[in-house]
């Protein structure tokens, strides 16, 4: 297959955020696919569209001038959106391809994968990372009627135009047959890349022989957004909690985003930055592997809204990979999973004193601590595993596209090479 992989945050293990398109994309190469990722290039200061190529793993990356950041405002993400939207429109649609694909978020990336499809006379599948639009309407992000409903015809416009859905939760796809039920929908959660976690144990005891403030000390550690969604002051609070029962229990955020001078002013005020918590920077995600192979309980938090309980968040899933522990603070389909499976905790949505006193005991017992890992891998090998993931995703574009089995693989060689700058 001839594929234009569309995404507006496409990410490379030298870079921070999510891997899933790039890990997707590197498969679909080694199964002898051709693959055009067209993305944004977020960290460029150009005040005009320029475009360079880059080959990532045998995908022909092309990358536009669009700088976005987790701080910038509602307009100005908006704003960016759809910027990008008409700028990947005309350069996807110039490709030669059998199907496009897009995944979200935000939605808007259905404005040129369907124009995409349309013009090339290709199908479409729409990959939904999210639960669109109720996720923005119930944090505030579409506040008047004519916004909601602008969101909502782009929404069934984006279903009607793809041959098929993919979904990242249970959550996800029961949101969308519920309202669209002819709509075809598969899930494909979000996975855990061993291979890249293989040597997290011995990344994680280099990394505590040379920090300071970790030592042998146990950890608990967040690695993601701190974006207004995450709510990470629920483990700042935690931290504050646990500072008397176990002053030895260290915390570590791991990321960047528009809360994180906010998160340290609230830590510092509680008395816990640089004593028992500690807020580094974003890291690439070959780096963070370290911290999640030092962690003995990997943590994800959003605010306490059941429209975000339907996430997929990566760092459970790293977590996973990297055979730990792993915690959140909301019910859905990953509370489900830790639950049955006995692969970490379940926290108190509202109470961050709470939460704290149960990781203290959860920590404090070597014989729980042990059966959560060996859990924590079971899950990462035999349900969650990329490869596993990546068949069932291969297969929903080779029946969209009509053929139901692989074709005659292309050699590597015969991928296109890339124009402009490398």
């Amino acid at each position: 297959m001839r594929i234009v992989y569309l995404h507006q945050y496409f990410r490379t293990p030298t870079m921070s955020g999510g891997t899933r398109s790039y890990e997707f994309a590197r498969r679909l190469v080694e199964r002898g696919h051709e693959v055009h990722v067209v993305t944004s290039d977020t960290e460029a200061v150009a005040d005009r569209p320029t475009w360079r190529t880059s080959v990532e793993a045998g995908a022909v990356v092309h990358w536009v001038a669009v700088p976005y950041r987790n701080a910038m405002s509602h307009r100005d993400r908006l704003t960016a959106f759809g910027r990008f939207a008409r700028l990947a429109a005309g350069r996807a649609a110039s490709l030669e391809q059998d199907i496009v694909f897009a995944t979200s978020t935000p939605l808007t990336i259905a404005i040129p994968g369907g124009y995409t499809a349309r013009r090339r006379r290709v199908p479409m599948v729409l990959e939904v990372r999210d639960v669109w639009p109720e996720v923005p309407i119930a944090l505030g992000a579409l506040r008047s009627p004519a916004s909601r409903w602008a969101a909502h015809r782009l929404e069934a416009w984006a279903y009607r135009n793809a041959r098929h859905i993919v979904a990242l939760s249970p959550g996800m796809a029961d949101s969308i047959t519920r309202r669209f039920p002819d709509a075809p929908v598969t899930v494909v959660p979000n996975g855990c890349d061993r291979a890249l976690f293989a040597d997290a144990d011995r990344a994680g005891e280099q990394l505590r022989r040379t920090t300071g403030w970790l030592g042998d000390r146990p950890l608990v550690l967040y690695a993601g957004a701190l974006g207004f969604v995450n709510q990470v002051d629920y483990l700042v609070q935690m931290a504050q909690a646990a500072l008397t029962r176990h002053p030895e229990l260290r915390f570590a955020i791991v990321g960047d985003g528009a809360e994180r001078e906010r998160l340290r002013t609230l830590a510092r005020e509680l008395g816990v930055l640089d004593r028992n918590l500690f807020v580094l920077g974003a890291m690439p995600k070959s780096s963070v592997t370290a911290f999640f192979g030092a962690c003995d309980l990997a943590v994800s938090t959003v605010r306490n809204e059941p429209a975000l309980r339907a996430n997929s968040a990566n760092k459970i899933f790293d977590g996973l990979a990297a055979g730990r522990p792993v915690a959140v603070n909301h019910e859905g389909w990953i509370a489900d999973t830790i639950r049955e499976s006995g692969s970490g905790l379940v926290l108190p949505a509202t109470d961050p004193a709470a939460a704290a006193t149960l990781v203290v005991d959860f920590l404090a017992d070597p014989a729980r601590t042990t059966a959560a890992r060996l859990a924590a891998r079971r899950l990462a090998e035999t349900r969650f595993d990329r490869d596993l993931l990546f068949a069932r995703f291969e297969q929903v574009l080779l029946d969209a596209l009509g053929s139901g089995q692989l074709p005659l693989a292309r050699q590597p060689q015969d991928v296109a090479a890339p124009v402009g700058d490398r």
